[in-house]
């Protein structure tokens, strides 16, 4: 099986991430996309992180019933910080019957030259890119393992989520039903 994998930190999953998965799930050549929810990017502040049980719930609430997406703890189990090589090389063992495809947006493949052996992600590995807006993607675009793929064009933010929940404003329809009505039940993010 073809498996996309789409990492983040889902901090929290809102409807860009769930369109951008379900796009690569169903309109190109992967079998299923597994969303994996990040621990730590060590590209990124841990601070402002829910914990990662919290994360990873409101990704399957997110997901709910669809088949070709599945919420995916696997570096929940790796060490920290987080690093894609790592979790890539610990899924080809234990997976050894799947061919997997790293799904990341512009904006990461501008950056992918900061990551820890990219060298070797991209000699092992087809990354599948989605545009994001004003994003330039930079010389690893024309890179023979590297797909571009334009998905519907959402400029949606987990930081901007978190601040309007944060500032008690709502986050209806910015988020899939099941995850706001779990946001709206306690005092997550806020």
């Amino acid at each position: 099986m073809k498996i996309g994998l789409f990492f983040g930190s889902f901090n929290p999953v809102h409807v860009g991430h769930l369109i951008i998965a379900n796009y690569m799930a169903t309109q190109t050549d992967l079998d299923r996309v597994w969303l994996v929810v990040s621990p730590h990017n060590p590209l990124k502040p841990k601070k402002t992180l829910a914990r990662d049980h919290d994360r990873l719930h409101l990704v399957r609430l997110g997901i709910g019933d669809n088949p070709r997406l599945k919420a995916s703890d696997v570096e929940f189990q790796l060490p920290k910080p987080s690093y894609t090589i790592d979790t890539l090389l610990f899924l080809k063992e234990k997976h050894p019957e799947h061919q997997f495809v790293l799904i990341m947006g512009g904006d990461s493949l501008a950056s992918l030259h900061l990551w820890k052996n990219y060298e070797q992600i991209l000699a092992g590995y087809d990354i599948y890119v989605y545009r994001r807006p004003n994003i330039e993607l930079g010389p690893l675009a024309e890179h023979p393992r590297v797909r571009i793929f334009e998905p519907p064009p959402l400029d949606i933010s987990a930081t901007y989520v978190r601040d309007c929940l944060k500032a008690g404003k709502s986050v209806r329809y910015l988020v899939p039903d099941a995850v706001w009505e779990y946001l709206e039940s306690g005092k997550m993010y806020r």
